[in-house]
């Protein structure tokens, strides 16, 4: 099954300078943002108390958020979870009460706070209570940083030694794009941002380099076949070649995604929103960020070829 040709012809290099420049502007875009609003951290990353309640009627949200604020939670995050009579309220640790006195701050037990949320709610009935201490928190943001820049770093490593070196640097600068307008579109709407879509930036990651794995792939067997093409016939061509492949792939799994944000519940929307985004930019950056790079580094035929063997002399 295709929806393009397998000789397609379509000239995606003729605009990799305004490509260039589109995501020239929406990377330093997301930078401004991330720098000027910072990001939303969930409380996996600031740590604080997460309580899961039950009520004998359909929940009220909005009501019980206005209750929890008026009582002194300013920062109270109020969901439905599961069913329409169970909500998630998760308290970061530093909200203050209408006295001043810290009501959900690190030093108060998880009974002090549940006491104090039984009291504002007397119908509710506590489920389940969660807390995460702040340390645990930094220590999950450092982790998540981390484990981001390894992927990153084993990812340049791997596609130098499979491939070439520009081909490296195209590909990394292409997943470090990626991520960081994920994260500047969180940041810019102020989206909250969790150990899962955490999870969801990291599999972007791996998508967005499967994709320009299968275009480099292809670029190195044209260089080989087409002797006499120029280095951006040959990337046109690669690109041309794995669209339909590429489309129906990222067609396919953003229905799934979609789903997944529409029906998944409150609990896996940011986990879903930043695979949709991920899907959508990763796709556009394996075609125009990744082997434009590549093309302005100055990649020829002769890179990808293997080196030749000399001919010992047997004269003596």
């Amino acid at each position: 099954m295709e929806f393009f040709k397998h000789n397609t012809q379509i000239n995606f290099m003729a605009q990799r300078k305004w490509a260039a420049l589109i995501s020239g502007i929406l990377f330093l875009l997301s930078i401004i943002s991330l720098g000027w609003n910072g990001l939303e951290w969930g409380l996996d990353f600031t740590g604080g108390t997460q309580i899961q309640l039950h009520f004998p009627d359909t929940a009220n949200v909005t009501q019980i958020r206005d209750s929890l604020q008026n009582a002194g939670f300013k920062d109270a995050t109020v969901i439905n979870y599961g069913t329409s009579h169970d909500v998630l309220v998760s308290l970061v640790p530093k909200s203050e009460n209408k006295s001043g006195n810290n009501v959900a701050g690190v030093d108060a037990s998880k009974d002090v706070v549940v006491n104090q949320i039984l009291q504002i709610l007397p119908d509710a009935k506590v489920q389940q209570v969660d807390y995460i201490g702040p340390q645990v928190g930094k220590e999950l943001a450092t982790k998540g940083a981390l484990a981001i820049v390894i992927a990153l770093l084993g990812t340049m490593i791997y596609i130098a030694f499979r491939f070439e070196s520009r081909f490296a640097v195209g590909s990394t600068v292409a997943l470090v794009h990626d991520p960081v307008l994920i994260l500047g579109i969180f940041s810019f709407f102020h989206i909250e941002f969790d150990l899962i879509a955490l999870a969801a930036v990291l599999t972007v990651i791996g998508y967005s380099l499967n994709d320009t794995i299968v275009i480099f792939d292809r670029v190195r067997e044209n260089f080989r076949k087409l002797r006499k093409a120029a280095p951006i016939e040959v990337i046109n061509q690669a690109i041309n070649q794995t669209l339909s492949r590429t489309i129906i792939l990222s067609s396919l799994t953003l229905t799934v995604v979609l789903a997944l944000f529409f029906l998944g519940g409150s609990m896996l929307h940011g986990f879903s929103l930043a695979l949709i985004i991920g899907i959508v930019i990763g796709t556009y950056s394996s075609i125009y960020v990744a082997g434009s790079l590549a093309l302005a580094l100055g990649l020829t035929r002769q890179h990808l070829l293997p080196p030749t063997k000399e001919a010992l002399d047997e004269r003596p």
